[in-house]
Formats: C-alpha cells, sequence, structure tokens
C-alpha cells in the first residue's frame, strides 16, 4: 500500500496561518460519508461548517443518501419537522465527530458546526431559547454552535441561550448598529452564565457578519443613480462597513472594561465571522 501525501492549498493554508479560520457554508451526508469534508479539512484549511435550512434543502433534494432514513422515520409515523429535525441532526452531529480533533488541537476554538435555529422563530424569542437548548441536547457535541438570528427577539435569546452555557453562532448581522447590541447579548449571556455557575471558558460565539449581501444592496442603489461618482462606489460598502464592525469588536473586546472582567472568569471573545456568498 502507498503511503497518500496530504497537499494543502498554499492560498487557503497562508490565510490560516495569518489566523484566519476557513469555514464551509454548506453540509450534506453525501459530503460527510463521501470522505469529502474530512478531505476539506485535511487540504483545503477547513476548521468550521456552518449550516441553514436551505442548505438542508438543496442536500436533501440531491442523490439518495436520505431515502432510507426518510422511509424509517416515515414508517414510525414521523411528520415533516420530525423528520426534518432528526436527518439535520445526525448530519450536524456526524460533522461534528469529523471536526473533533480540530476542536481538541485549537482548545475549542476552532472545530466548530452551526446548526440554526428554525427561521419561523426569528421574532419569537421564548421558541427560539426552547428549541436553541433542545438542538444542543439531540446533537450532544461540545463543539456546536447553535445559530440564532440577530432579530430584535433574537437578541434576548442570544443573552439567554448562552446563559445556560451553549455556545451561539449569531448570523444574519447587516449594520454596525445592530453588531454592537449582539455583542451587548453576549456580553449579557455571559454574565449570566457567570452567576449560574457555568465555565465561561467552555462558551464559545461567533457573530456572523455580511459583508457581499450589503454590497448587494447598495450596490442596486447606486446603479438606480447612475453617475459617475455613484458608479465607482460600487463594490465598497461591504468592506467599509465590515471596517466599522471591526472597530466596534476591537473596542469592546480588547479594550472594554466589562469583557475585561469577565475575561478574568476565563470568558472568551466573541469571534468574527466575515460571511460572504457568491
Amino acid at each position: 500500500m502507498t503511503q497518500q501525501t496530504t497537499i494543502q492549498n498554499e492560498n487557503l493554508a497562508q490565510l490560516s496561518a495569518q489566523g484566519v479560520s476557513v469555514w464551509l457554508d454548506d453540509l450534506s451526508r453525501e459530503r460527510i460519508e463521501s470522505g469529502n469534508l474530512a478531505d476539506l479539512v485535511a487540504t483545503r484549511s477547513v476548521v468550521g461548517v456552518t449550516t441553514n435550512p436551505s442548505i438542508f434543502q438543496a442536500a436533501l433534494s440531491k442523490g439518495h443518501a436520505y431515502d432510507a432514513q426518510v422511509r424509517e422515520l416515515a414508517a414510525s409515523g414521523a411528520d415533516v419537522d420530525a423528520t426534518i429535525l432528526a436527518v439535520t441532526t445526525d448530519d450536524v452531529r456526524a460533522a461534528c465527530d469529523v471536526l473533533a480533533p480540530v476542536y481538541e488541537a485549537s482548545g475549542g476554538v476552532d472545530g466548530r458546526v452551526s446548526i440554526e435555529v428554525d427561521p419561523r422563530l426569528a421574532h419569537a424569542t421564548d421558541a427560539t431559547v426552547t428549541q436553541a437548548i433542545e438542538l444542543w441536547k439531540i446533537v450532544d457535541r461540545p463543539n456546536l454552535f447553535i445559530k440564532i438570528p440577530a432579530t430584535v427577539a433574537g437578541l434576548p435569546a442570544i443573552a439567554r441561550v448562552i446563559g445556560e452555557g451553549i455556545s451561539v453562532n449569531v448570523t444574519l448581522i447587516f449594520s454596525v448598529e445592530r453588531y454592537e447590541r449582539v455583542i451587548e447579548a453576549y456580553l449579557d449571556g455571559l454574565t449570566a452564565a457567570k452567576s449560574a455557575g457555568h465555565d465561561l471558558s467552555s462558551i464559545h460565539s461567533v457573530a456572523s457578519f455580511f459583508v457581499s449581501r450589503v454590497d448587494s444592496e447598495i450596490d442596486a442603489r447606486l446603479e438606480a443613480v447612475g453617475t459617475d461618482a455613484a458608479l465607482a462606489l460600487r463594490g465598497k460598502a461591504g468592506v467599509a462597513n465590515a471596517r466599522l464592525a471591526y472597530a466596534a469588536y476591537r473596542k469592546a473586546f480588547e479594550s472594554g472594561a466589562r469583557f475585561e472582567q469577565l475575561a478574568e472568569a476565563g470568558a472568551r471573545p466573541q469571534r468574527a465571522l466575515w460571511a460572504s456568498t457568491g
């Protein structure tokens, strides 16, 4: 048997060496069972995976990887919601296991997989908290992130879920003002977790700040204006917005007195995740 040599993608390896964590915005059972996810970890510096209902919808609509489980669940009387819950949590648990060595090697910083609460709960705080706790228990892996949107109702849910000692990926952040409120929710959650006796060092969070979607919206408006000056600004708003968000991050986590006190108890900064879609 010949020994295979793992060759890392040079560009992604350099990015990783600079401290950037590369995440895959996709997951499917085929990707897991074929070994493709493990290969991306080995050769493409992937150290995290994020999912959402649209990603799972695409996975379920292709191929036959889920056929046997869906038939079994249907035979047992499971409805559509119960079936989707079982299928998605199984995939996320398996992905957590693939990334477990990364999680352990990085001290829990990387090797994370996200699963999103039902988007239909985006404006229901209590229901979001209930499902977040349920998902955390079902997947039952320490390297899980529960993804919660940064809606007005989502902000207190984020604080309460973190207060339960659960790691959270806050998603759908577009403005710096909302991002600042997400940071406050994180700090509120850590404060509650500390009071409840949770180990703050085990609680992780990322804030998914969207970049390309800001450009998509702003560019359309610039094109509607149509002047040379307006058109010259296309493709710049997203990065400019992200720079302001990073300044807010540094203010809160590098010089903020409130986080400094929590850090003394083991708390970690809420990492910024720059989300960009094609």
